[in-house]
């Protein structure tokens, strides 16, 4: 049975590669973190798309987005909002910050302070702010796409591995290959791509697409064992300090889910899972000693070839 799922999110790719080119990969993802309601952390230099990126989705979802740059003197208020007295109504009116948007661009988060992360970390969790007691809630629609540069350390406050959790995946956007370089030299200045981007989806799509996925796309016992064996496994690995949490199983299967749907199939294979293994799981693993060759990424590719993959007929 073919899903509408696929169709609009064809819809939504073709809409975005008029503006960015070759970030069909990085355009998956986005759009399988914002169908799971989840965030995503952008670790890339600067540069190479990631705002322009940013502004295709929202125009071509017709959402809002606002973008602000992180600094050591944010301050949480900059962020969510603040009281302003009203001398001729004689009280306080709350003035929104830039979190009350549909897509928030965060960038270079890592150069705020922990407690202006904190602060952001908090509204993505509850999607809501709370100033004075008082309780203010964020749009139904709501993504953060946070960028932290991975060269420069100073001036820097890593983020916690627990607050690294509450993002749904850490992507990089990549440097593009030689033929989208060059069309993008070519391009470069002619037009405003990202400004005569129209909407293709709405809100209600979305919210369509996620019933679609909870109703149709079956995963079977087999897959769910699979899940579950290689976020334990990250646990028992002698490389891994830290490995994955529960959290992580849910977000692995979430992901898999929609990347099945979204590749026009009702039900989980196992490809599905591997394709959203790194992208959901490298951030949520922490390794022991200062081995600066291996990467979180190599471990999770170590996983996935020592954890045997179920074999099923389709």
């Amino acid at each position: 049975m073919p899903l509408k799922s696929k169709e609009m999110y064809d819809r939504l790719n073709a809409n975005i590669k008029k503006a960015i080119f070759g970030k069909e990969e990085q355009t998956k993802l986005i759009f399988i973190s914002l169908v799971a309601g989840g965030h995503v952390l952008l670790e890339d230099v600067p540069g190479v798309g990631k705002t322009k990126l940013a502004e295709s989705f929202a125009r071509s979802l017709d959402m809002s987005l606002k973008r602000i740059q992180f600094t050591p003197d944010l301050l949480p208020q900059d962020l969510i909002g603040v009281n302003i007295y009203n001398p001729k109504e004689q009280e306080f009116t709350f003035r929104k910050g830039p979190i009350f948007t549909n897509i928030l661009l965060a960038d270079e988060i890592n150069r705020a302070t922990p407690k202006t992360q904190s602060a952001l970390l908090e509204a993505m969790q509850e999607k809501k702010v709370t100033v004075d007691g008082v309780d203010y809630e964020l749009p139904g629609e709501f993504m953060v796409l946070a960028t932290q540069n991975p060269v420069e350390s100073s001036g820097t406050f890593e983020l916690p591995e627990a607050q690294l959790d509450r993002f749904f995946m850490k992507i990089s956007m990549g440097y593009p290959s030689r033929e989208d370089e060059l069309t993008i030299m070519d391009t470069y200045g002619r037009f405003k791509e990202t400004e005569q981007l129209q909407p293709v989806l709405t809100g209600q799509d979305l919210v369509d697409i996620r019933r679609e996925i909870e109703q149709e796309v079956k995963v079977s016992d087999d897959i769910k064992n699979y899940i579950v064996e290689l976020v334990q496994t990250t646990r028992r690995m002698d490389t891994v300090l830290l490995g994955a949490s529960p959290r992580a199983t849910i977000m692995l299967a979430k992901a898999a889910k929609i990347n099945a749907a979204i590749e026009g199939r009702d039900y989980v294979i196992p490809d599905d899972v591997k394709a959203m293994c790194i992208p959901v799981l490298a951030h949520r693993v922490v390794l022991k000693g200062m081995d600066f060759d291996r990467t979180p990424e190599d471990v999770i590719n170590q996983l996935l070839e020592e954890v045997k993959a179920p074999f099923e007929e389709v």
